[in-house]
């Protein structure tokens, strides 16, 4: 049973789908703004607490580098930065919509909605093998971590830019080629059970869209046609 703090995986695609529109728009800040807030909230919810102070400390920063004034502080140099600020603040809540959707969501709630939305097996088998894909590789990532600190190899927090050498031979490499093993065992694996078999498929995973999420993708909609429609500026 899908947890009551989270929303329907539907809405949470709804809000990925938002933060993509609000990038495709190009929004003002006043709606970024607005909209980054209502992002948070379902993280906050759901108890990603790190997580979404995370994301907020990250958006304030990068909103305030983006209204600095390099001619007026006579810091040429800073445009550049400035520019990289105000893109990367565009694609933020992108990144917050598709971290809660990814890290609050099981994947066989992931299929019942995709099957719920008539989607192809086509499509629902690669995207299963996507939301098993990452947090697999992270796994494999700390393991091999833990395994060259105890070998006194790129060790710390920094030791992957203290040795680059180091870690591009004896954690990257080993990482990526241990990633196509991992990409063709869970499709492997996704196939076993029967994720492209054709027909009726039951599932014992129950979802469905209550108050809560309709009234999530409304009010998410609220600030972004206002802005279409140049109401908000």
């Amino acid at each position: 049973m899908r947890a009551v703090r989270t929303l329907d995986p539907r809405t949470k695609l709804f809000l990925l789908l938002t933060a993509n529109l609000m990038l495709f728009f190009h929004v003002t800040v006043t709606t970024q703004i607005i909209l980054v807030t209502i992002f948070l909230i379902p993280l906050v919810v759901a108890g990603r607490w790190k997580l979404t102070l995370n994301f907020a400390l990250t958006y304030a920063v990068l909103t305030g580098l983006g209204f600095l004034d390099p001619d007026a502080l006579g810091v040429p140099w800073l445009h550049v930065i400035s520019a990289l600020a105000v893109g990367c603040t565009m694609m933020l809540p992108c990144f917050i919509t598709g971290a809660y959707a990814f890290t609050t969501t099981s994947p066989s709630e992931f299929i019942c909605a995709m099957r719920r939305m008539h989607v192809p097996e086509s499509v629902v088998i690669p995207c299963v093998v996507v939301i098993r894909f990452f947090p697999t590789i992270a796994e494999d990532y700390r393991q091999i971590r833990n395994a060259m600190a105890l070998r006194g190899i790129a060790a710390g927090g920094w030791g992957l830019v203290r040795n680059p050498a180091q870690s591009l031979e004896y954690i990257l490499i080993p990482l990526l080629m241990n990633a196509t093993n991992v990409a063709q065992d869970l499709s492997v694996a996704a196939v076993t059970k029967g994720l492209g078999h054709t027909g009726m498929h039951t599932s014992r995973t129950q979802i469905r869209l209550r108050i809560i999420d309709w009234l999530a993708m409304i009010v998410v909609l609220i600030p972004l046609v206002l802005d279409i429609a140049g109401v908000i500026q």
